[in-house]
């Protein structure tokens, strides 16, 4: 707590009296006592409600309430289950706000998403940083008390959640949803469930998961990423674009994939959380958070190389065009984009002439038809000239019978 309200202070002296006063108002109280001789505090019932009052109106979500549980036969407080979990996932928040990545109130622990089924799947830490270049990112904290299977089953969830719809989908939308199981992949971000939750994430795919893994060995960790690697890679991967181009792009569509970054709790306090401490699943080098979730081989990219590609193969397709159009076998010639039509498409061709010569040869050739068959017509039209000799001797009475 004082890493996280206090992380310029080299002593937590003005923190501990704060929580004594709030103690003694009962609004605070010790869960219990680490090792370390730290304390880890909770809310009380009157602390969580107070705490409802004053942030909720600000937007802020307050998490559940941590009862307390007393053992059944001993009546001794519990607290074990929450101890080390609770201060693992405090001190992953207190490192990433000492990075710059979300203020004090922009932290949520135990965050449900209600899957289809009824299950709720709960977030350790939610964290909402915009003015970092993290909108949102949910973070599960393991100190390897889980199976790793348990790992890729939380991450199917997320996955599963993020392909909901809400309740109030238009009947067109569900009935496309019901129809087949892939068409879920069809409906924009903005429709669905997560996005009534949370804004957008500024890239491509769904709300993006970090698996922080905290005091346990590397080789537990190396294991852990391994099999979300392997047995989760349905829901972090990405795919192929579905292109005409498919031979010229590289690029990958992470439009309805989950986003995946893995650390340790140790790297965080070690070198910072805006360090180069973060490894995305299907990458094999550490980066900053925002560099791994960026996608530097996705939808910018494909977007580039489809139109390289698209004004390459049009370069391809006018050369070959160009290789073929025909040459006029009167002037050599190239046809033009016209007379090679007119010799080509069926209600044209009929009247086309001769088709190895060009637009001007033909056009010399109608102008020559047109000539030939004018002056056939004036030479049809002229009255037939007189024949040569002396004029035939009507007789003197040849005038007065005609009249």
């Amino acid at each position: 707590m004082w890493k996280l309200t206090r992380p310029g202070n080299k002593h937590d002296k003005l923190v501990r009296d704060n929580l004594l006063d709030l103690e003694d108002h009962h609004l605070v109280r010790i869960e219990l006592v680490r090792d370390d001789q730290r304390q880890v505090w909770v809310l009380t019932k009157r602390g969580h409600g107070e705490a409802k009052q004053l942030l909720e109106p600000k937007g802020i979500r307050v998490s559940a309430l941590r009862e307390k549980k007393y053992d059944p036969v001993t009546g001794k407080l519990l607290g074990a289950s929450y101890d080390d979990h609770a201060a693992a996932v405090t001190s992953t928040a207190a490192e990433l706000h000492r990075a710059g990545i979300g203020h004090r109130l922009g932290f949520q622990t135990e965050i449900g998403h209600r899957l289809a089924g009824g299950y709720v799947q709960r977030a350790d830490l939610v964290v909402r940083a915009p003015e970092a270049g993290v909108p949102v990112l949910l973070l599960e904290i393991d100190r390897r008390s889980e199976d790793a299977h348990d790992l890729v089953v939380k991450l199917q969830r997320y996955w599963e959640w993020g392909r909901l719809l809400p309740k109030d989908a238009a009947r067109r939308t569900v009935d496309l949803v019901r129809s087949r199981p892939d068409a879920i992949e069809h409906v924009d971000h903005d429709k669905r469930l997560w996005r009534r939750f949370y804004p957008p994430t500024g890239r491509e795919g769904l709300v993006p998961v970090a698996f922080v893994f905290a005091d346990t060995t590397e080789a537990k960790v190396d294991n852990a990423v391994a099999a979300l690697k392997e047995a989760g890679r349905r829901y972090w991967a990405p795919r192929r674009y579905d292109s005409l181009y498919e031979k010229a792009i590289t690029a990958r569509d992470y439009r309805q994939a989950v986003p995946v970054v893995v650390t340790t709790l140790e790297q965080l306090q070690e070198h910072g959380a805006g360090a180069a401490v973060w490894r995305r699943l299907g990458r094999t080098r550490e980066q900053t958070l925002t560099a791994a979730l960026d996608n530097p081989d996705g939808h910018d990219l494909y977007r580039a190389q489809e139109a390289r590609a698209e004004a390459a193969d049009q370069q391809r397709r006018a050369a070959q065009r160009e290789a073929e159009r025909p040459v006029c076998t009167r002037c050599g010639r190239k046809f033009t984009d016209e007379r090679w039509e007119e010799i080509t498409v069926h209600r044209t061709a009929v009247r086309a002439g001769d088709k190895s010569v060009c637009g001007p040869c033909r056009a010399d050739d109608i102008a020559r038809q047109e000539a030939a068959a004018e002056a056939a017509r004036l030479q049809a039209a002229a009255p037939p000239e007189p024949e040569d000799g002396p004029e035939p001797d009507r007789g003197r009475g040849w005038f007065r019978r005609r009249t």
